[in-house]
């Protein structure tokens, strides 16, 4: 494919600008601890709203008992949220117990610290019985207002939706933040019990992390390879096509033709030059695929099967 030379050194200054940005936003996540998608998979809209918000962290089994409008009693549910919550705290004990070991008298004062926690959350639903059971009578609303025929193209109804979603999730992030306190201090205990800084770092360090960090470090991880392979110019239709792929992941979670979805220009316009990038013979022209694809047919086939011959 013969290309003027301007031609040529606009689309490596291209490929060398997206690349550096990949990389400068994936490297920019990694060295945050504090960084999170839950802002992002909060805000989504659109139909992959649903499956982005899958992972957002929550205290028990939040979305399959108060947060479900299957019709039970809000008492019903109640006690079953209670109970995931529970069974989460016993789990990490157990994990705990087998990172860091301790005698029986030791368990079994672990075991009455998790009774004591578990009694104090179920007086904490006691007293929000009622809110509870408003919280129930609004989600059950939100279903059948979300199953009325023209609720996801009428944009009047969207909004409707949209900001009864938010309000219920806020409370439901308050009460679920307030299970998270009772749960913070049964591990303070836990940890104070422990005999050894050591032991107590073990014990931490059991929790493991949860599958939204995975995630994220997952993507962090891809950005910053996806950009380092662009800036250096290897395997760049590859790796072109997969930062176009996670674009179109970012634009489709807020589409433009639903309301209160967040403007996406920004995305889109990279998302162009991306496509532009895996569509053209970049890996014969600049970069490491340029001498690669000369000897090595993996190279080759991941750069669209060029050869590796330079413009002319």
């Amino acid at each position: 494919m013969r290309l003027p030379l301007l031609a040529v050194v606009a689309l490596t200054f291209l490929r060398i600008v997206v690349g550096l940005h990949f990389f400068l936003e994936g490297l920019s996540h990694l060295r945050d601890p504090s960084w999170s998608s839950v802002g992002f998979r909060g805000a989504a809209v659109g139909p992959f709203a649903e499956s982005l918000r899958g992972l957002l962290p929550q205290t028990g089994d939040w979305s399959g008992t108060l947060g479900r409008a299957d019709g039970r009693p809000a008492a019903d549910a109640a006690t079953a949220w209670r109970e995931s919550v529970v069974t989460g705290w016993s789990r990490l004990l157990d994990r705990r117990l087998a990172a860091a070991p301790l005698d029986e008298a030791g368990r079994t004062a672990a075991r009455e610290r998790l009774d004591d926690a578990a009694e104090e959350l179920g007086g904490h639903l006691a007293e929000i019985g009622d809110d509870l059971a408003e919280y129930r009578r609004q989600a059950e609303r939100l279903a059948a207002m979300a199953r009325k025929p023209g609720s996801a193209e009428i944009p009047f109804e969207r909004e409707r939706l949209r900001t009864k979603r938010s309000e219920l999730a806020g409370q439901a992030a308050g009460w679920m933040a307030d299970a998270d306190a009772i749960g913070r201090k049964l591990v303070a205990d836990w940890d104070a019990a422990l005999p050894t800084p050591e032991a107590r770092r073990a014990a931490a360090r059991a929790a493991g992390p949860s599958a939204l960090w995975k995630a994220d470090r997952f993507v962090s991880w891809s950005l910053t390879t996806i950009g380092a392979c662009l800036l250096v110019g290897l395997f760049v239709k590859f790796n072109a096509m997969g930062g176009a792929i996670f674009l179109a992941s970012v634009v489709a979670s807020q589409p433009f033709w639903v309301a209160g979805a967040q403007p996406t220009y920004d995305q889109w316009v990279e998302l162009a030059a991306l496509l532009v990038l895996a569509a053209l013979p970049m890996g014969g022209w600049s970069g490491l695929d340029h001498f690669l694809v000369r000897w090595c047919g993996v190279c080759r086939w991941l750069n669209g099967g060029q050869s590796g011959a330079c413009a002319r």
